[in-house]
């Protein structure tokens, strides 16, 4: 963490920030001040250069033109790379999920090389698209709470061994595969579907980053009732008989 308090970066809003993404940056923004830390927030647009020296990064989703653009930029900039190399914390969602993996299918139907922070490789489904609520268990040596999102995806993402699912899937489809993965994550890099937006949902996730950050195993608690009562309506929803 900079002198200067906690930095977030807010990948490319102009390219990827779909399904309320954005308020992800906004819940790990807030749930870091109410500990009382100093956050600084940047909102890189994508034809800005990429600060290597923020604690953070968020990525959110986006259309399959706007995906292939933010990867292009994103590979020529360099930044996200170097600040990973630094020890930065990646938290991405959908398009920003596969970017940072080896390749992924663009919209021109070609293989279109990721930044390779992650060991996945997606590529396009042929099936329904997966849309809807899910609902997993995250991976236990993250320590937190069952996963609930919101998938809207038509892009399969298989898992090599440099990585681990983040979680198993119990309602929806997670990463397509069949496999009942979702997400997947290795060291300080995070990948997932889930919209919703997730940190607002799992706010145990945010908590998360902002420890790694810290290198704490631990915050001070805050008041969680508005999350709970999110997390309680989205899961109730979710498993409500049809």
């Amino acid at each position: 963490m900079s002198t200067s308090g906690l930095r977030l970066v807010w990948v490319y809003p102009d390219l990827l920030s779909t399904y309320g993404d954005q308020g992800n940056v906004l819940v790990v923004e807030r749930r870091a001040q109410q500990r009382g830390l100093r956050v600084e927030r940047v909102d890189v647009r994508s034809d800005q250069p990429l600060p290597t020296s923020g604690d953070i990064y968020l990525i959110g989703g986006g259309e399959d033109r706007p995906q292939r653009l933010a990867a292009e930029r994103l590979l020529r900039d360099g930044g996200l790379t170097r600040a990973v190399e630094n020890g930065a914390i990646i938290f991405s969602v959908c398009a920003g999920y596969q970017i940072i993996g080896h390749e992924f299918i663009n919209d021109l139907g070609e293989r279109q090389q990721g930044l390779g922070l992650l060991d996945v490789i997606s590529e396009r489904g042929t099936g329904a698209r997966c849309v809807g609520d899910v609902l997993g268990d995250i991976d236990p040596q993250l320590g937190l709470p069952q996963l609930t999102g919101f998938e809207n995806h038509q892009g399969i993402t298989r898992i090599g061994p440099a990585a681990r699912p983040l979680a198993q899937v119990r309602l929806g489809n997670g990463n397509g595969t069949g496999d009942g993965t979702e997400g997947a994550w290795n060291g300080t890099v995070f990948g997932t579907y889930m919209h919703g937006p997730v940190l607002a949902r799992n706010p145990q996730i945010a908590d998360l980053l902002v420890k790694l950050t810290l290198d704490v195993n631990a915050l001070p608690p805050v008041d969680d009732r508005w999350y709970e009562a999110l997390r309680t309506e989205r899961i109730a929803a979710a498993t409500a008989p049809a």
